[in-house]
């Protein structure tokens, strides 16, 4: 029988672009992590943001698939932002089972301004506004959209206070995004991104000590429950907390590494991950279709030489029309 340890990417370690789910029973704790890579770069790559915007971004894809894995039901989850900030919108959403996509947008010379003045923390650049996560489970369900303030908070501590509010759950998140800079096979300098998280929750399953969470559009209940003060709980906080953010996206520790470090004396328990994938939801089809819902007059003014050009914001691609293959029936 071979001695030999697994080594990242074999089996027993997820590597990238997998979530991996976990559940620390001693401490009745059940949680997601993840490291993104590729994902990450081919999205990032796309746009060409500036290091700022790409490292939210980054942090807002990896907060979205944290949660959209948790979905136990064909749907769509999706993070959005709007603030007052250089960068005043973010938006990434996952539809299952595994595809991903995002685009931020920002005001160049606002943000230009930030940089010089060295205002670039996340709640910098947000600003002031709202954060929302919405759920759509399909055309015959009515979608859940929950909303928390941007005021001043990190997107870790905003995603608590979302599921403190709308599902009563404590609940601790980590984020971490890095840009790194080595060379590739020809030996030219390049750039890349990696990011990582982890979301962990308190679900005690001793009728003593549970709270049954507020289905999605329950009444957002801002009380701090005195289940969030339970010893357990503050232990496998004070644990999370202990994360630094290299770890999140070194791909020398890894997820099971991490969570080993973190949890070993309680016990940790690392299931099979789950893949996700940098993959847009347009097409020419879906677009179509809304085109044809245009008017006359929307459909001239959208025709630009002959054509009708619209551009997907989130893969990049663009479609072309006759305004006669659009124009209504």
């Amino acid at each position: 029988m071979s001695n030999k340890q697994a080594e990242l990417g074999e089996f027993g370690f997820a590597g990238d672009d997998r979530v991996v789910p976990f559940q620390v029973e001693g401490l009745d704790v059940r949680g997601r992590a993840v490291q993104v890579g590729p994902l990450i770069n081919s999205i990032l790559d796309r746009h060409s943001y500036p290091q700022p915007v790409a490292r939210l971004l980054a942090e807002a894809i990896v907060l979205t698939v944290l949660i959209g894995t948790s979905l136990k039901f064909d749907g769509k989850f999706t993070v959005q932002t709007k603030g007052d900030g250089p960068v005043d919108l973010l938006v990434a959403d996952f539809s299952t089972p595994e595809s991903v996509r995002a685009y931020a947008r920002f005001n160049e010379e606002a943000l230009a301004e930030a940089v010089a003045a060295g205002r670039t923390s996340p709640e910098q650049l947000l600003g002031n506004g709202v954060l929302a996560f919405t759920i759509d489970q399909g055309a015959f369900m009515q979608p859940y959209q929950g909303i928390v303030p941007l005021d001043g908070s990190s997107l870790e501590d905003i995603a608590g206070v979302y599921f403190r509010q709308s599902e009563q759950i404590p609940t601790r998140v980590r984020l971490g995004a890095a840009e790194l800079f080595d060379r590739d096979e020809n030996g030219k300098p390049r750039r890349t991104w990696r990011a990582g998280g982890l979301i962990a929750q308190f679900l005690p399953e001793a009728p003593e000590r549970m709270r049954m969470p507020d289905l999605h559009g329950g009444d957002g209940d801002e009380r701090d429950f005195e289940i969030s003060h339970d010893d357990a709980w503050e232990e496998a906080r004070m644990l999370v907390d202990t994360i630094d953010a290299d770890e999140l996206t070194d791909p020398q520790v890894g997820i099971e590494r991490l969570l080993f470090r973190l949890f070993h004396e309680r016990g940790v328990r690392a299931y099979a991950p789950h893949a996700v994938y940098d993959r847009c939801s347009c097409s020419r089809d879906k677009i179509k279709g809304v085109l044809q819902g245009f008017s006359a007059e929307e459909i001239e003014a959208s025709t630009e030489d002959g054509k009708i050009t619209v551009s997907c914001e989130f893969c990049s691609s663009s479609y072309h029309y006759e305004p006669a293959e659009v124009a209504a029936a």
